[in-house]
């Protein structure tokens, strides 16, 4: 069921919100010891904040999210409990309010059914949450638990975050709708960030209307979404046809698989068929530099955030990441500087190219969900969008080889959050995806 179906059913009292939970529960419970999404999974907790949700009595409740049990990614805060950040630092860490993203989830009729595995410091270095499609693959990361939770249908929505990639790939990866809003549309309060320049807060749902729907409630006055953002069926701004879209492959388009370039060239294709004006503008000379400018913004402003951290914990911190971050030492504040200065010049580039289009066409990740847990796949495809701090979304297309999903990612100008879910509300209808994984 469409989560905006699923709140009308609640509200209207024709599904029961504390059945709908144990159902979620039941769902929970048989493929958590395969795909391990949660950090721990409470029963009577779960009825009761389903039977409190969003109403004073146990009537049935209000609200643009009521009686909707979602997922947090274990680096937001949750009142009264361990925000663990994936680190053995932070096993004893609760959190002490809850963060605004929980708050306005809450106060939309929402409540938290569990705190989803994330990678260390929501970093590259994996823990133990495994694809819905296939358990020997990774769900991507590091909003590993969210994206899967999503996924295996224990809960119709989830909280993620992006540095990089961690939005995006992982709903790429798992088969579902993941939406990163513009760079600072989400409030970050209460969720870990290491570096602000690029730290964005997204979510996952099923559908686009139902990210559209938890965006309306999470997003911040002046990004067009409180005022309604359910996508609609004809988003050209003239009003004829279908959208404008802008094909990009970007710089790393060689790194693509043959599967993913043979998935994005049949959905461009199809776009077109069905009415959208397509077109593939070049990304000037500059954004070649694009990811080297990227790394060292992350790089410095991590640095900056781990110092004292590694200082007292270096022996509870994973070898990659202090690999990392003793890497990451060697930039300087003079590099640091020219690259948020080449930061801006290419986000106003990005402006220039966009006058012309609707959206933009590109990849989410280099292919299917890669064999094995040891790492969460490359980001490389999401990259330049957080730089930039663009709303993107990915959108589930197809399926690879190897029988794992396949997706398409769109983009948009900053703070043209709404427009782009209405794009991607209109590219949606035109593809066929089963959405429900083995695990399902």
């Amino acid at each position: 069921m469409p989560l905006p179906a699923l709140v009308e059913a609640i509200s209207t009292g024709r599904q029961c919100r504390v059945e709908y939970a144990q159902a979620c529960i039941d769902q929970a419970l048989a493929v958590e010891p395969l795909i391990h999404a949660f950090k721990a999974i409470d029963p009577a907790m779960i009825r009761a904040h389903a039977q409190a949700a969003g109403s004073a009595d146990a009537g049935a409740p209000s609200g643009l999210l009521a009686g909707v049990p979602f997922g947090v990614k274990d680096i937001i805060d949750v009142r009264g409990r361990v925000t663990g950040m994936g680190s053995p630092i932070h096993d004893r860490s609760v959190a002490a309010a809850d963060a605004p993203l929980v708050a306005r989830l809450q106060a939309a009729g929402g409540f938290v059914f569990g705190k989803t595995v994330t990678t260390e410091f929501a970093f590259m270095h994996p823990r133990e949450t495994r694809n819905p499609w296939n358990a020997a693959h990774t769900p991507g990361g590091s909003s590993s638990g969210s994206a899967a939770a999503v996924a295996a249908g224990c809960v119709p929505a989830a909280l993620a975050t992006q540095t990089n990639g961690s939005v995006i790939r992982p709903a790429a990866f798992c088969g579902i709708v993941g939406f990163k809003p513009s760079h600072g549309a989400f409030p970050v309060q209460g969720v870990l960030s290491y570096a602000p320049t690029l730290d964005q807060a997204g979510c996952y749902a099923r559908s686009v209307d139902g990210v559209a729907r938890v965006a309306q409630v999470l997003a911040e006055p002046g990004f067009g979404l409180d005022a309604g953002a359910l996508p609609g069926a004809s988003p050209g701004e003239d009003g004829a046809g279908g959208p404008r879209l802008a094909v990009i492959r970007s710089p790393v388009w060689a790194r693509a698989s043959a599967a993913m370039q043979s998935s994005f060239e049949r959905a461009q294709s199809l776009l077109s068929g069905a009415g959208a004006r397509v077109e593939c503008p070049d990304l000037p000379a500059d954004f070649e530099r694009a990811h080297d400018v990227h790394r060292v913004i992350m790089g410095r402003e991590a640095v900056r955030y781990f110092e004292p951290v590694q200082a007292r914990h270096r022996s509870l911190i994973s070898d990659w990441l202090n690999g990392y971050l003793d890497e990451a030492a060697a930039i300087g504040e003079a590099e640091y500087q020219d690259a948020l200065g080449a930061r801006d010049r290419l986000r106003e580039a990005f402006a220039r190219i966009m006058s012309g289009f609707d959206a933009v066409l590109t990849p989410p990740a280099i292919g299917e969900a890669p064999e094995g847990i040891q790492t969460s796949g490359d980001p490389v495809f999401c990259s330049i969008w957080t730089l930039l701090g663009t709303p993107a979304i990915t959108l589930p297309t197809g399926f690879g080889p190897a029988g794992l999903p396949l997706g398409l990612q769109l983009v948009a100008t900053e703070r043209g959050d709404a427009a782009l879910l209405g794009v991607a509300g209109w590219c949606e209808s035109q593809f066929g995806f089963p959405g429900l994984p083995p695990a399902a």
